[in-house]
């Protein structure tokens, strides 16, 4: 005998859209494969090895030998020499980051490029190097913390923002390829006829969503953790709330974007409208910060900006569930709206 949940409609087209998944093996790669696969690459290529020499160059000629042991007395210089005509070729082609022209017994030359940020810090340890070997010493004594700062590894900022990411993907795209396949191939139209409510069947596509997304987000944080230790440093309820919250309210936005698209590619072309922004400006791979002062408040308005600052505020800084209020009420306005209007302007056919 059918329990009395098994009889709702909701909960019939909510089952038929989970088992749907299982039958997308391409689409269980991109949700739990492809994520951890990013994180593994990213966070292999950016991981905390220590401090990484400065390339410098010395141009041979006269006095080129002690400007050579001075540089290379610096345990942040990595030192090359070059002949006077391959010095700008390097330069050039990035080898080194500051090249130094020697001039005895007149004063030596520095030539670097001032809008690399890499050429300022080598810069400055060259100039030292070759103050401290003409006798300077410092006379104010400093002492030097360096301790490495929990949550300030590049995975620990990475992690959050492929969460975000996930959500934004599967959800956009595990809702609006399956309501734009069926209209394609039919099937809407013949729903029509059923006794199925329109809001039952666009409920049912989002609560598929939330029994996967449990799945999805403990793949990627127990990844997270064994493999590069990054934790949840602040409260639980609040990271599951804007999970929660945020796979809503990206499901509800695919919902809206394929409520009238007729075929696969015209989806797909909505899709990439609505998700390239996000991709780049809500700071998943590095932080918006980046990105000019004038475009901030349209960046602070996107659901992903929302999503990716809560989850670092919660996973990297400790923070509860009151201090991401806004970013959570950004992620249900977003949610709600799209909801809403997909519901008023869907169509079957």
């Amino acid at each position: 005998m059918m329990k009395p949940f098994e009889r709702s409609p909701l909960w019939q087209l909510t089952y038929a859209r989970m088992m749907g998944f299982l039958r997308e093996p391409e689409a269980l790669f991109w949700v739990f494969a492809f994520p951890l696969l990013l994180a593994l690459a990213l966070g292999i290529a950016f991981r905390n090895s220590g401090p990484q020499r400065s390339n410098v160059g010395v141009v041979t000629g006269p006095g080129a030998d002690s400007v050579v042991a001075a540089l290379r007395a610096s345990p942040e210089l990595t030192v090359r020499t070059y002949a006077p005509d391959e010095a700008d070729q390097a330069l050039r082609r990035g080898k080194v980051a500051v090249m130094v022209r020697p001039a005895a017994p007149g004063p030596a030359t520095l030539v670097f490029d001032s809008a690399r940020p890499e050429t300022r810090l080598a810069h400055l340890e060259v100039e030292g190097a070759l103050e401290r070997a003409a006798g300077r010493r410092d006379v104010v004594p400093l002492r030097l913390d360096t301790r490495p700062r929990a949550g300030s590894r590049y995975i620990d900022f990475l992690i959050p923002g492929l969460l975000g990411l996930n959500l934004l993907g599967t959800g956009m795209w595990g809702i609006g390829f399956p309501v734009a396949n069926a209209r394609q191939l039919k099937l809407l139209k013949r729903m029509v006829a059923t006794p199925m409510r329109r809001r039952d069947y666009l409920m049912a596509l989002m609560l598929a969503r939330i029994v996967w997304l449990a799945l999805e987000v403990t793949a990627i944080m127990l990844f997270g953790r064994y493999a590069f230790g990054v934790l949840v440093r602040g409260s639980w309820t609040a990271f599951v709330l804007v999970t929660i919250v945020g796979a809503m309210s990206f499901s509800a936005l695919g919902l809206l974007v394929a409520s009238r698209a007729r075929t696969i590619e015209a989806v797909s072309g909505l899709m990439n409208v609505a998700m390239m922004p996000m991709w780049l400006l809500s700071g998943s791979f590095f932080s918006a910060d980046r990105f000019p002062q004038i475009m901030q408040p349209l960046i602070r308005a996107l659901p992903l900006t929302a999503a990716n600052d809560a989850l670092r505020m919660i996973m990297n800084e400790g923070a509860g569930l009151m201090t991401v209020m806004p970013q959570l009420g950004l992620l249900a306005a977003w949610g709600l709206v799209s909801f809403f209007v997909a519901l008023w302007i869907f169509r079957w056919e």
